[in-house]
């Protein structure tokens, strides 16, 4: 009973996580595949995605199946044993880290450095925040989508022309305020390495290791 209750939780995590990146992107919604979700994203070099909760059957037998390139597999599972269960055909993505944060962020409320104002847009779902620098330039931006009771977070960069400013600690701020004021707290991404560094400054957690693979054109 208490494994069938995590799988149903950890699959309610990724659903809640691929709808509003989805969402975020203005992509058709996610549908069920077998224990996981596949979402068709149209893109040259990125056709497709499919994402899965566990590696398990579903996703090995379904990496097997597919030799198209630009169809990305992704799971919540360390590289090392996606690695040790796949074929060589796949190219294994950087590590990645599905996070979350379920609870307010642990930050004072941070200066904007001076140079810079914050505009505010709203493309369809998604609450976008950038930052513009005085000469114009796009300095920081990201989005947020909220999707049932979760706050999921997209595309959060900084140019590297701007950096160690402080501007990604402000613009998490500042979106964050958005979840807030509709009774959201519990937030949710996916993060690089580096960014990790910074979600964990402000309170947030690994929730699982993320592994993507795909099939590059030079593998075929």
């Amino acid at each position: 009973m208490v494994n069938k209750k995590m799988e149903q939780y950890r699959k309610a995590i990724v659903e809640n996580w691929i709808t509003a990146w989805s969402l975020s992107r203005e992509l058709p919604a996610p549908i069920e595949f077998k224990s996981g979700f596949h979402v068709d994203v149209g893109d040259e070099q990125h056709k497709s995605r499919y994402v899965f909760p566990t590696l398990n059957d579903d996703f090995i037998q379904l990496s097997e199946s597919i030799d198209e390139p630009w169809v990305f597999l992704k799971v919540c599972a360390p590289t090392d044993e996606v690695t040790a269960s796949i074929s060589k055909k796949w190219t294994i993505q950087p590590q990645g880290f599905m996070m979350t944060c379920f609870r307010p962020m642990v930050t004072q409320e941070p200066a904007l450095h001076e140079g810079y104002k914050l505009e505010f847009e709203q493309h369809q779902s998604a609450f976008v925040l950038k930052i513009i620098a005085k000469n114009g330039e796009l300095a920081s931006t990201g989005r947020i989508v909220l999707h049932n009771d979760f706050a999921v977070y997209d595309r959060i960069s900084t140019d590297s022309n701007h950096r160690r400013k402080g501007l990604a600690r402000v613009l998490m701020t500042e979106l964050e305020k958005i979840a807030l004021s509709k009774g959201i707290s519990k937030n949710l991404l996916v993060a690089t390495e580096e960014g990790k560094l910074l979600y964990e400054s402000l309170g947030w957690e690994v929730y699982s290791l993320y592994t993507s693979i795909v099939i590059a054109d030079q593998y075929l």
